[in-house]
C-alpha cells in the first residue's frame, strides 16, 4: 500500500502550533503522517502525539512511517467525537490540535475507493470503510428533492435540479453503480457551455456526494467547539480547509467560540452573560506561497485558521 500525501501548509501549521517538549498534541486527521511527523520531530521524544483517523489504510501506513516513535499513538475514529477519546485516553486537556480537512491525496489517487470522477471504480466514497452509507446509495436510494439540496448545497452545483432528475431518470432502468456511469449522467443533464468549461463538470457534485456519506459539514461546527474545549490554557487549534463551505463554518464558530459583548455600551457592567474561550490568532486565513504551490497545485484552495484557548 503507497499512501503518497503531500502535507499542505506544513510550516505554517508547525509554527502556529507552539510545539514544546512534554506537551500533547492531537492530529485529528492523521492521512499521511507528514504532518505527524514533524510534530513528534519538535517534540523531541518528549510529550504525546495522538493520531486520529477513519481511514485504516492511513492508519495501517502511518504507524510503519511513525514507528521511529515511542511517543505516538494511533485512534481509528473520528475527530469529531474527540471529547470521548480523549476521556478514554484519561486526558483531560492537549496542547495542540491540528485538522486537516477534506479528501488526502490518497484516497483521490486510489481507484478503488470511488473518491476520483478520473478513474472508474464502484461508487463508494468513505473515509471510514465500516460506515454503511456510500455513494452508491446516496445516488440509487436517495428521493430527488434530497438530491437537490446536496448537490446545491455541498457542491454548489447550478445544475442541481437537471442532474437529480436525469439520475432518478436513470437509475429506474437500472442502478448507476460505477463512477464512470455517474460522470457519464451528469454530463447528460448539464447544457454544452457547461461541459467546455475548465472545471471538470462532475467535480461539484462528487463532492457534495462525498461531504454528504462522510457527514463533512452536518458535525464540523460541533466538532470545532469540540476541539476548542479539549484545549488547555494557551493550547491551539489549527485548521486546514479546502472549500469555502468548510472555511465559513470554521470562521464563524471561531468568531463564535471567541465571544462579544453584545450590551449597549452605555451599560456600566455586562448583563448579555457572553462567554469567551479564546481567540482568533490570524484575522485573514493563511495560504499557501508560491513556492509550495509550484510543488503542489492542491494547494490551491487550502486556508489555515488558528484559535487560541483562553481560560479566565
Amino acid at each position: 500500500m503507497e499512501f503518497n500525501h503531500k502535507s499542505v501548509l506544513l510550516n505554517e501549521c508547525i509554527e502556529n502550533l507552539n510545539i514544546e517538549n512534554g506537551k500533547i498534541f492531537v492530529d485529528g486527521t492523521l492521512g499521511g503522517a507528514g504532518h505527524s511527523y514533524e510534530i513528534l520531530k519538535a517534540l523531541n521524544g518528549t510529550g504525546k502525539l495522538i493520531g486520529i483517523d477513519r481511514d485504516k489504510d492511513a492508519l495501517k501506513v502511518a504507524n510503519e512511517r511513525l514507528k521511529e516513535f515511542k511517543n505516538f499513538y494511533a485512534i481509528h475514529d473520528n475527530h469529531t467525537n474527540i471529547l470521548n477519546i480523549l476521556n478514554n485516553l484519561s486526558i483531560n486537556g492537549v496542547d495542540g490540535i491540528l485538522l486537516d480537512l477534506g479528501v488526502s491525496s490518497y484516497q483521490l489517487d486510489e481507484a478503488s475507493r470511488g473518491f476520483s470522477y478520473m478513474k472508474d471504480a464502484p461508487l463508494d466514497m468513505r473515509m471510514n470503510r465500516e460506515d454503511k452509507l456510500s455513494a452508491f446509495n446516496v445516488v440509487n436510494e436517495y428521493e430527488e428533492e434530497r438530491l437537490v439540496k446536496i448537490f446545491f448545497e455541498y457542491g454548489e452545483e447550478r445544475y442541481s435540479k437537471s442532474i437529480a432528475k436525469k439520475i432518478i431518470e436513470k437509475r429506474q432502468k437500472k442502478y448507476i453503480e460505477t463512477t464512470f456511469e455517474l460522470v457519464d449522467v451528469i454530463k447528460q443533464a448539464m447544457p454544452k457551455k457547461a461541459l467546455s468549461e475548465k472545471q471538470h463538470p462532475a467535480k461539484r457534485v462528487f463532492q457534495a456526494i462525498r461531504i454528504e456519506v462522510n457527514e463533512e459539514l452536518s458535525r464540523l461546527k460541533q466538532g470545532v467547539k469540540d476541539c476548542i474545549l479539549a484545549l488547555n490554557n494557551g493550547g491551539r487549534l489549527a485548521i486546514i480547509t479546502f472549500h469555502s463551505l468548510e472555511d465559513k463554518i470554521v470562521k464563524h464558530t471561531y468568531e463564535e467560540m471567541m465571544g462579544k459583548c453584545i450590551c449597549p455600551k452605555d451599560f456600566p457592567i455586562c448583563v448579555c452573560n457572553f462567554k469567551s474561550y479564546g481567540k482568533i490568532v490570524n484575522k485573514k486565513p493563511i495560504i499557501s506561497n508560491e513556492e509550495e504551490l509550484k510543488e503542489n497545485p492542491r494547494a490551491r484552495s487550502a486556508k489555515l485558521r488558528v484559535f487560541e484557548r483562553i481560560v479566565k
